[in-house]
């Protein structure tokens, strides 16, 4: 078994880097103040990027490796750094208690679009603006709030991106980014809210809860296209939208709440590019979820012979499943 994994870890590598235009990309942060035993660095977009090192404060933790688009980093799971191809970031990371303080340095390019990354997090923080719904719902913040707090983040936000030095390509993550907290509120958590308050949508004057995502037109450039955030808000606006159908034919919906259905009713909904990434990340987050991983074959059997056209999504499945 570890024999087969590595062979199709060294063919998904292989492939990676045939695929690629060879820009070497650095990544270094010292970090003060972590308890943790190790520092990890981690791709959100690919597990063939990562790196970990032993815990010294002050000591530079270099790695360089090689990419041919965007990507996007995690130190530790709570710092996210935005690097292209050829970009070298290094990152000053001090934790305070529950407050993390990052300054970045480095070439032109890395540091305006990083610092476009964090001045997103400012205004969210500013706004006291969370990201887990339901801690929203535990705070019992009423959904008009929280739409009307969402619109003003977008409002901020867009405001932000247009004037940033920022790269075309970071500005597309990061407005996926700003997509996905914006209308998942809007479509998300005033059903959520109802579901465990009892607060029923139509009483949360909120307006017409089916018109609240009227004026959204779906992203399909590249980098909102490898922003694992971006996919969720795709398969919530999926289903949102097929029960907006069935609440105008005056049918009842239910949401899917198994893997194959909810297979099933993206494959229907989304076609191109769009199709392929969110059914890539379905099974993807199915597999790695290590639980009845053999459901999935069935499924990625259709996926490949039907919807995949990405070569490096099917790698990925197919080190996976191993």
């Amino acid at each position: 078994m570890k024999k087969n994994l590595l062979s199709a870890l060294l063919a998904v590598f292989a492939l990676f880097n045939a695929s690629m235009a060879q820009e070497k990309t650095t990544l270094s942060a010292q970090v003060y103040g972590y308890k943790g035993d190790m520092v990890y660095f981690d791709c959100l977009q690919t597990p063939l990027i990562a790196k970990e090192f032993h815990t010294n404060p002050g000591e530079e933790h270099l790695y360089s490796f090689d990419c041919d688009r965007l990507v996007c980093m995690t130190i530790n799971g709570r710092v996210n750094v935005i690097l292209q191809p050829g970009d070298s970031l290094h990152v000053d990371i001090n934790y305070d208690g529950k407050n993390v303080k990052v300054e970045y340095g480095g070439t032109e390019r890395a540091v305006a679009n990083n610092r476009l990354l964090k001045s997103i997090d400012n205004i969210k923080r500013s706004m006291r603006y969370k990201s887990q719904l339901l801690g929203c719902v535990a705070l019992d913040m009423k959904p008009k709030k929280r739409v009307d707090d969402s619109r003003i983040l977008l409002q901020k936000a867009t405001a932000l991106v247009e004037k940033s030095k920022a790269s075309n390509e970071a500005k597309n993550y990061v407005a996926a980014l700003v997509d996905y907290d914006v209308y998942m509120s809007f479509i998300e958590y005033p059903v959520m809210y109802e579901s465990v308050r009892g607060l029923p949508v139509a009483e949360q004057e909120i307006g017409d809860y089916w018109k609240i995502a009227d004026d959204y037109t779906l992203r399909s450039d590249a980098e909102s296209l490898s922003c694992p955030e971006y996919a969720s808000l795709l398969m919530r606006y999926c289903f949102y939208m097929n029960d907006k159908a069935a609440h105008e034919s005056g049918k009842q919906y239910s949401m899917p709440a198994v893997m194959e259905n909810m297979y099933k009713e993206l494959a229907a909904f989304y076609s191109g590019e769009q199709r392929d990434f969110v059914l890539y990340i379905l099974l993807r987050n199915f597999i790695m979820n290590g639980q009845e991983i053999e459901r999935a074959d069935a499924l990625y059997k259709d996926y490949v012979e039907n919807y995949n056209s990405n070569a490096f999504y099917k790698s990925i499945l197919d080190m996976l499943l191993q």
